[in-house]
């Protein structure tokens, strides 16, 4: 995966004057929103598991932006606070807050998983969001501006067939749990809103690109999907620009899907324009 160049702050952009925090900022979608978000004006605080974040923030600052970086852990109430905590310190402010990190807990069934592994796949893909929502969108409310906050879903919190079960049941838990936010922070003003990213070349997935590479198979990637493609990073993070920005001001509380048309469809066998069905 080839980065994309990252852009100086843009005076007029779409985030100018505001402060965004990311987390999982350390690679894959977190890292690309960095980007962005900075080239388009925002103040940045980056949260990562990894020290991975710091060369997310180093990118930021040699581009003209800026950016603090913290090691935490996106599921640690204690670290969260601390990020909320720094935006607030650093530049006296917090508008976005995008709850990016997770884990995928493997592919373990049913039968195979552990309470251990179900415990920490929703403490971090489910507790982490909430805690975002709770300690950000406090922030958010008491300054009486509005803002945003997004979390990373997944389409395998839509239906089956894109995670293992507690992946799946975690972000499934993600898409309701930013309805019932955007519904009890409505009287600030603060929006909550989650994207469902289909196969995405991240962090968490680069073992699947990787073994792809070796055997030769990179065509197969992304196949099931109308557009016949895995995504990369910078479209996932076009999608949460665009719900942090005002250009989603009438948006709330929705889970934006962007799978390359995956889950529009049950499966079926494909069929060649004009060809009858079978």
């Amino acid at each position: 995966m080839t980065p994309t160049p990252v852009s100086a702050p843009n005076a007029g952009g779409r985030l100018q004057g505001r402060v965004a925090l990311i987390t999982g900022a350390g690679s894959g979608i977190g890292r690309a929103a960095a980007r962005l978000f900075a080239a388009e004006g925002a103040r940045l605080v980056l949260g990562d598991k990894t020290e991975a974040v710091h060369a997310t923030a180093r990118q930021v600052i040699d581009a003209g932006g800026q950016a603090v970086a913290l090691q935490i852990d996106a599921g640690n109430e204690a670290d969260v606070m601390r990020l909320v905590a720094t935006a607030q310190e650093a530049y006296g402010q917090l508008d976005i807050a995008f709850a990016n990190a997770g884990i995928s807990g493997g592919m373990a069934g049913i039968f195979d998983a552990t309470v251990d592994l179900w415990t920490e796949v929703l403490r971090v893909n489910l507790i982490g969001p909430w805690l975002m929502i709770k300690h950000a969108g406090k922030v958010m409310a008491d300054a009486g501006r509005g803002g945003s906050i997004i979390c990373t879903a997944s389409v395998a919190g839509i239906r089956s067939g894109a995670g293992g079960p507690a992946y799946s049941a975690s972000k499934a838990g993600v898409i309701n749990l930013v309805t019932v936010g955007a519904q009890q922070l409505c009287e600030a003003g603060v929006r909550v809103n989650a994207i469902c990213p289909g196969l995405t070349e991240t962090g968490m997935t680069q073992p699947t690109f990787d073994y792809a590479k070796d055997k030769g198979v990179t065509h197969k990637l992304g196949r099931l999907n109308p557009l016949r493609r895995a995504a990369q990073p910078d479209e996932l993070a076009n999608a949460a620009l665009f719900l942090a920005s005002d250009q989603s001001s009438y948006v709330n509380g929705q889970a934006l899907v962007v799978d390359g048309g995956l889950s529009s469809s049950h499966p079926v066998t494909r069929q060649l324009t004009g060809q009858t069905a079978v």
